[in-house]
Protein backbone atom coordinates (compact mmCIF):
# COMPACT_ATOMS: atom_id res chain seq x y z
CA UNK A 1 0.00 0.00 0.00
CA UNK A 2 1.04 3.33 -0.72
CA UNK A 3 1.28 6.85 1.65
CA UNK A 4 -0.57 8.66 -1.95
CA UNK A 5 -3.68 6.38 -1.57
CA UNK A 6 -3.72 6.94 2.12
CA UNK A 7 -3.53 11.23 2.49
CA UNK A 8 -7.18 11.29 0.68
CA UNK A 9 -8.31 9.27 3.25
CA UNK A 10 -6.90 10.83 5.98
CA UNK A 11 -7.40 14.37 4.50
CA UNK A 12 -11.33 12.96 4.57
CA UNK A 13 -11.15 12.23 7.57
CA UNK A 14 -9.49 15.66 8.94
CA UNK A 15 -12.22 17.88 6.96
CA UNK A 16 -14.92 15.58 8.45
CA UNK A 17 -13.68 15.84 11.69
CA UNK A 18 -13.37 19.77 11.85
CA UNK A 19 -16.90 20.21 10.10
CA UNK A 20 -17.97 18.11 13.07
CA UNK A 21 -16.50 20.29 15.50
CA UNK A 22 -17.70 23.22 13.50
CA UNK A 23 -21.33 22.19 14.01
CA UNK A 24 -20.67 21.13 17.82
CA UNK A 25 -19.10 24.40 18.69
CA UNK A 26 -21.95 26.16 16.34
CA UNK A 27 -24.59 24.58 18.55
CA UNK A 28 -23.50 25.76 22.16
CA UNK A 29 -21.90 28.89 23.93
CA UNK A 30 -18.21 27.56 22.69
CA UNK A 31 -16.11 30.77 23.62
CA UNK A 32 -18.48 31.79 26.64
CA UNK A 33 -17.69 28.05 27.59
CA UNK A 34 -13.94 28.37 27.48
CA UNK A 35 -13.39 31.50 28.66
CA UNK A 36 -15.02 30.72 31.44
CA UNK A 37 -12.85 27.43 32.15
CA UNK A 38 -10.07 28.95 31.74
CA UNK A 39 -10.75 32.09 33.95
CA UNK A 40 -10.84 28.83 37.17
CA UNK A 41 -7.40 27.78 36.15
CA UNK A 42 -5.94 31.28 37.59
CA UNK A 43 -8.15 31.66 40.24
CA UNK A 44 -7.54 28.49 41.60
CA UNK A 45 -3.76 28.65 41.13
CA UNK A 46 -2.55 31.57 42.53
CA UNK A 47 -3.27 30.97 46.04
CA UNK A 48 -1.16 27.89 46.18
CA UNK A 49 1.85 29.33 43.92
CA UNK A 50 5.09 29.33 45.16
CA UNK A 51 8.03 32.06 43.37
CA UNK A 52 11.60 31.48 43.96
CA UNK A 53 13.49 34.98 42.96
CA UNK A 54 17.05 33.42 43.24
CA UNK A 55 17.13 31.88 47.37
CA UNK A 56 14.33 33.63 48.41
CA UNK A 57 10.58 31.88 47.87
CA UNK A 58 7.78 33.50 48.03
CA UNK A 59 4.32 31.94 49.04
CA UNK A 60 1.04 33.41 47.68
CA UNK A 61 -1.06 31.11 49.82
CA UNK A 62 -3.70 32.91 52.24
CA UNK A 63 -6.28 32.25 54.36
CA UNK A 64 -8.96 32.02 51.96
CA UNK A 65 -7.26 29.55 49.36
CA UNK A 66 -9.45 26.89 50.35
CA UNK A 67 -12.39 29.77 48.77
CA UNK A 68 -10.19 30.18 46.08
CA UNK A 69 -9.66 26.54 44.98
CA UNK A 70 -13.93 26.41 44.97
CA UNK A 71 -14.73 29.53 42.94
CA UNK A 72 -12.01 28.41 40.59
CA UNK A 73 -13.64 24.47 40.27
CA UNK A 74 -16.69 25.67 40.47
CA UNK A 75 -15.73 27.97 37.09
CA UNK A 76 -14.09 24.89 35.80
CA UNK A 77 -17.39 23.64 36.07
CA UNK A 78 -19.15 26.33 34.75
CA UNK A 79 -17.94 26.03 31.49
CA UNK A 80 -17.86 22.61 30.72
CA UNK A 81 -21.97 23.03 31.79
CA UNK A 82 -21.99 25.99 28.90
CA UNK A 83 -20.44 23.17 26.55
CA UNK A 84 -22.48 19.94 27.29
CA UNK A 85 -25.60 21.52 28.89
CA UNK A 86 -26.32 24.41 27.24
CA UNK A 87 -29.77 24.92 27.68
CA UNK A 88 -28.06 25.95 30.97
CA UNK A 89 -25.93 28.41 29.64
CA UNK A 90 -28.48 31.35 31.70
CA UNK A 91 -27.71 29.94 34.97
CA UNK A 92 -23.95 29.18 34.29
CA UNK A 93 -22.92 32.58 32.88
CA UNK A 94 -25.04 34.46 36.17
CA UNK A 95 -23.63 32.20 38.40
CA UNK A 96 -19.88 33.23 36.41
CA UNK A 97 -20.58 35.96 37.17
CA UNK A 98 -21.51 36.30 40.69
CA UNK A 99 -18.11 33.94 41.50
CA UNK A 100 -16.08 36.02 39.67
CA UNK A 101 -17.31 39.35 41.62
CA UNK A 102 -16.55 37.05 44.65
CA UNK A 103 -13.07 35.86 43.29
CA UNK A 104 -11.69 39.75 43.59
CA UNK A 105 -12.64 39.41 47.47
CA UNK A 106 -11.47 36.06 48.29
CA UNK A 107 -8.41 35.23 45.95
CA UNK A 108 -5.74 37.69 45.37
CA UNK A 109 -8.24 39.91 43.22
CA UNK A 110 -9.77 37.49 40.76
CA UNK A 111 -6.49 35.74 39.98
CA UNK A 112 -4.65 39.08 39.79
CA UNK A 113 -7.55 40.18 37.56
CA UNK A 114 -6.90 37.69 34.77
CA UNK A 115 -9.48 35.06 36.06
CA UNK A 116 -11.80 37.97 37.02
CA UNK A 117 -11.58 39.51 33.49
CA UNK A 118 -12.26 35.93 32.05
CA UNK A 119 -14.83 34.91 33.88
CA UNK A 120 -16.91 38.17 33.50
CA UNK A 121 -16.71 38.12 29.63
CA UNK A 122 -17.39 34.27 29.68
CA UNK A 123 -20.66 34.69 31.66
CA UNK A 124 -21.37 37.50 29.74
CA UNK A 125 -20.86 35.84 26.40
CA UNK A 126 -23.07 33.12 27.72
CA UNK A 127 -26.45 35.38 29.05
CA UNK A 128 -26.24 36.78 25.39
CA UNK A 129 -25.49 33.32 23.56
CA UNK A 130 -28.95 32.60 21.57
CA UNK A 131 -29.17 29.37 19.56
CA UNK A 132 -29.50 29.66 15.70
CA UNK A 133 -31.83 28.19 12.86
CA UNK A 134 -30.28 25.51 11.48
CA UNK A 135 -30.15 25.84 7.45
CA UNK A 136 -33.06 22.66 7.13
CA UNK A 137 -35.40 25.03 9.18
CA UNK A 138 -34.83 28.22 7.00
CA UNK A 139 -35.27 26.53 3.67
CA UNK A 140 -38.25 24.38 4.09
CA UNK A 141 -40.05 27.31 5.06
CA UNK A 142 -39.70 31.26 4.45
CA UNK A 143 -39.26 33.11 7.05
CA UNK A 144 -41.80 35.08 8.91
CA UNK A 145 -41.98 38.60 8.05
CA UNK A 146 -40.83 40.79 10.61
CA UNK A 147 -43.06 42.54 13.03
CA UNK A 148 -43.16 46.03 12.42
CA UNK A 149 -45.40 48.90 14.27
CA UNK A 150 -48.13 50.92 12.99
CA UNK A 151 -47.10 54.17 11.04
CA UNK A 152 -43.69 54.86 9.60
CA UNK A 153 -40.70 53.41 11.97
CA UNK A 154 -37.37 55.93 11.88
CA UNK A 155 -34.53 54.73 13.07
CA UNK A 156 -35.08 51.76 16.02
CA UNK A 157 -37.81 53.87 17.62
CA UNK A 158 -38.75 53.38 21.08
CA UNK A 159 -39.66 49.99 23.18
CA UNK A 160 -42.66 51.37 24.28
CA UNK A 161 -44.43 51.98 20.70
CA UNK A 162 -45.60 48.67 20.34
CA UNK A 163 -47.45 49.01 23.88
CA UNK A 164 -49.45 52.60 22.63
CA UNK A 165 -49.93 52.18 19.18
CA UNK A 166 -48.45 55.46 18.55
CA UNK A 167 -45.34 56.57 17.98
CA UNK A 168 -43.26 58.45 20.34
CA UNK A 169 -43.34 62.01 18.43
CA UNK A 170 -47.08 61.80 18.26
CA UNK A 171 -47.08 61.03 21.96
CA UNK A 172 -45.32 63.90 22.66
CA UNK A 173 -47.64 66.35 20.77
CA UNK A 174 -50.21 64.82 21.95
CA UNK A 175 -48.64 66.27 25.68
CA UNK A 176 -47.78 68.89 24.69
CA UNK A 177 -50.88 69.90 23.01
CA UNK A 178 -53.06 69.24 26.38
Amino acid sequence: MSTTTDQPSTASRLARGRAAFRDWRGQRPFWAGLFTLLAGLPIGYFPYANVTLGEVTIRMATTAGGGSLVIGVLLVVLGLTMWFQRHARIFAGVAAILLALVSLVVSNFGGFVVGFLLAMCGGGMSIAWAPGEREEEREEGAAPAPRTPAGPVRGTGSALDGFTGISTEQGKGRHRAE
